[in-house]
């Protein structure tokens, strides 16, 4: 697994994959490595038949072995690869090691009381893979930077939404505790599936602060570095697609399996690179 990152990319099928696959081919190779080093730092902590115990062994051995990787000598191929995008591109260290404790942080917590410390989780697991990306592609302004932080936040609330049951199911509720009390919603009740108008306006209340990152975002991205921020900006757009079916389904995730389909994917990542092709 850990051999072929393009490999990992292609069978996921995910988003990344479909919004990043036009780039050119050196910068396409480079985002397949970072895209295979977040899958596998994922997956680390995803496997259910493991301990935690396990799980924060191997997610230690992963960071021994990044580290080895700064100077080519880590054991695994993956990590060296990653470590040559790392200094072609010159991408910061500390997000890859600021997805590690975001990793670690599913481990440590399995819910959320306030708004704040989600915000944290939020910007390990996802802000920081905006915050490599955005050296791979290239950018004239720093705003962009806030740009890729924000970005991050609102795809990552967007997938909690959509993954409210799933995780719920696995012992993980990420909704905000101060914000279901809000709304006189019970994490039982969550566990159990009850679907009724305070679940909705919970769920709506929290869509509203995705919608207000994804505006965030839009008011840091400047118009002349719009061309080489094609891919990220197709992530954008797949995700308001997500986002606004989840409001259309009146978030009714318990019963409906909400998504963007491959089709749509595909259709959303190629008319974003198609109005920026002329300029990239």
């Amino acid at each position: 697994m850990l051999n072929d990152s393009k490999k990992i990319s292609k069978e996921s099928k995910s988003s990344f994959y479909y919004a990043f696959n036009l780039l050119p081919a050196d910068k396409r190779d480079a985002m397949n490595d970072i895209y295979a080093f977040c899958r596998y730092t994922d997956d680390i902590v995803d496997n259910g038949n493991e301990s935690d115990e396990l799980k924060y062994e191997k997610l230690r051995k992963w960071r021994v072995e990044l580290e080895r990787a700064i100077t080519f000598q880590s054991n695994l191929p993956l990590l060296n690869k990653v470590s040559k995008s790392i200094q072609k591109y010159n991408i910061p260290l500390e997000p890859f090691y600021e997805l590690i404790r975001g990793m670690e942080m599913d481990l440590q917590h399995k819910r959320y009381f306030t708004f704040n410390d989600l915000q944290t989780y939020c910007y390990r697991v996802a802000s920081t893979v905006g915050l490599m990306c955005i050296e791979i592609f290239g950018y004239k302004h720093p705003s962009i930077k806030n740009y890729a932080v924000n970005l991050g936040m609102a795809l990552q609330l967007t997938n909690i939404l959509r993954d409210v049951k799933t995780d719920a199911a696995n012992g993980r509720i990420y909704l905000p505790k101060e914000d279901m009390d809000r709304f006189n919603y019970t994490e039982q009740e969550l566990i159990n599936n009850v679907y009724n108008n305070n679940f909705v306006l919970l769920m709506r209340y929290e869509a509203s602060k995705a919608r207000k990152y994804f505006e965030e975002a839009d008011k840091n991205l400047r118009f002349d570095d719009k061309p080489a921020m094609f891919a990220a900006r197709a992530m954008q757009h797949i995700y308001c697609r997500l986002l606004a079916k989840l409001e259309t389904e009146n978030f009714n995730v318990f019963d409906k399996n909400i998504k963007v389909s491959k089709i749509d994917k595909t259709f959303l990542a190629l008319g974003v690179w198609a109005k920026y092709k002329l300029v990239y």
